[in-house]
Formats: structure tokens, sequence, C-alpha cells
């Protein structure tokens, strides 16, 4: 397959698309073989004979990883490791190469590599490693849209709701937080109910859980 053959393919989100599988290497006999590898165990793949022609190809919004060779054609897939890194792809790598070194090895790992590879690898050695880096991906996937989530239900909250849920969580009662904001105790239950009911928290201990997610400082008293 040549490189980005299959890129007319990809118009919208992605949504629906099964996990996908970027190859990066500038044999073509590699690229094939590999996958026609990963293909056989129903995974999308898309090969690329350059880290530029990755670069400039539309990704999928699936769980991803990206199978790189060290040594490309005039680059270094280590630098473009480190590219990688700074750039908003967060995908998972697993490297391979047909002059490795341990010293290579180390670097590409220390730099967040999920496995490195000898090239003649093991079929099963390189699925294993993908399947993994695959089920990562999707986890960091899953964590992103669930903190998404909670900051759309955080922002729907009216200033009072978030002032109310920030004593919740430093603890204090309604009796408490009525004096800190100069209100009645039932005007603050009705804007603890609403914040709790907003953020679909099912306890205060849940609550306290999502605005440590969400980064939301709880407020003490005296702090009004």
């Amino acid at each position: 397959m040549s490189a980005g053959q299959n890129s007319t393919s990809i118009k919208g989100t992605g949504e629906g698309v099964p996990s996908v599988v970027y190859i990066v290497d500038d044999d073509e006999a590699i690229r094939l073989a590999l996958g026609a590898l990963l293909r056989s165990v129903g995974l999308r793949v898309e090969t690329f004979a350059s880290s530029r022609e990755f670069l400039a190809f539309p990704k999928y919004d699936a769980p991803s990883c990206l199978v790189l060779d060290v040594r490309l054609r005039g680059e270094s897939g280590l630098a473009f490791q480190e590219e990688v890194a700074k750039s908003a792809l967060r995908m998972p790598i697993v490297f391979m190469t047909g002059h490795g070194d341990i010293a290579m090895s180390v670097k590409a790992m220390k730099a967040g590599a999920l496995d490195f590879f000898a090239k003649p690898f093991r079929d099963q050695d390189m699925l294993d490693a993908v399947t993994y880096a695959l089920t990562r991906d999707r986890e960091r996937l899953l964590a992103e849209q669930s903190i998404a989530a909670l900051r759309i239900s955080h922002d729907s909250l009216t200033p009072r709701e978030k002032q109310v849920m920030e004593f919740v969580v430093a603890g204090l009662l309604n009796k408490q937080i009525a004096a800190e904001m100069n209100l009645s105790e039932i005007t603050v239950k009705v804007h603890r109910g609403q914040a709790m009911k907003k953020m679909a928290a099912r306890s205060v201990a849940d609550l306290v859980r999502k605005a440590e997610v969400l980064g939301v400082k709880p407020h003490s008293a005296g702090s009004v």
C-alpha cells in the first residue's frame, strides 16, 4: 500500500471508526507486511513512507497508536518522537528498527515509547504491543471525554451555585455557608441542591472528587 492511499476515506470526525494504527516506515515491504498483519485482526491501518506524510494526514477520532521506524530516509524517528511529544498528537508510539541497539531503545523508552522492536520481530509480539498501546489510548480518550463533560456541567452552574459548591467541598454545612454568604439557610440549600444535580454528584464525596478533577479550589470559612 502506498503512503496515505486511503486518505480520501476520511471526511468526518471518524465517529464509529475502529481503532487505528498508523505505520511510518520508508520500507514498502515492511509497510505492506505489517499492514496486512494488523488488518488481519480487524484494525484500521494507514501507512506512510515519511513522518511528513503522516503529519499531513487527517487523523481519525478513535483510539490510535503509531508504529514508527527509528531510521527513516533522511530523518530520525527519535527526533520525530520529540516533535510529536511537543505537538497535540498524544497517541502512543511503538518503535521498530533494523539497526536497533540498547542505547537507542533506552532513549526511545525514556522519551515515552511503549515498546521497541528490532526487525525481524515476532508477529504476536507486535500484535500484543499494539493491543496494549490502543488500550492505553482508549483509556486516555475516555478520561478526556469525562473531564470535558465535567467542565460543561461546571460551566452550567450559576455564580452563586459555584460559590456554594466551593464551600460544600471545603466541608462547610448549610448554616455555615449561609453565614459566609449572607444568605438564608434555605436559599443555600436550594443552590446546593442545584449544584449537586447539575454536577450529577451522588454525594458530597462524589462532588469533592469531581471538584478535584476540575481543579476547583474549596472556599474556607472567612474567605468571602
